[in-house]
């Protein structure tokens, strides 16, 4: 991805990605749906798959089946604020 493009953070900072964003994409991850590129607002999207697989820490939650799912939405939240996002 280009590194001039924003996190989800940055865009979450600004409120570009609102929390209902936010969730709806932990959501995605926690269900199992990350084949997909979620558009976020003013034209960006996310490589949801690409964001999770990218963050060692993230992926490894997220296998552990005895993972809390408290710990699971932490790992996939931060995994998603941190990767870039790509402008549509």
């Amino acid at each position: 991805m280009n590194d001039k493009s924003p996190s989800v953070g940055e865009l979450f900072k600004a409120n570009v990605v609102t929390h209902d964003d936010m969730n709806a994409l932990i959501d995605a991850v926690l269900a199992g749906r990350m084949n997909v590129r979620e558009e976020l607002a003013e034209g960006y999207t996310l490589d949801v798959a690409a964001a999770v697989k990218a963050n060692a820490f993230a992926t490894a939650v997220l296998r552990d089946k005895t993972s809390t799912t408290g710990a699971r939405r932490a790992a996939a939240r931060t995994a998603i604020l941190l990767a870039r996002t790509r402008k549509a």
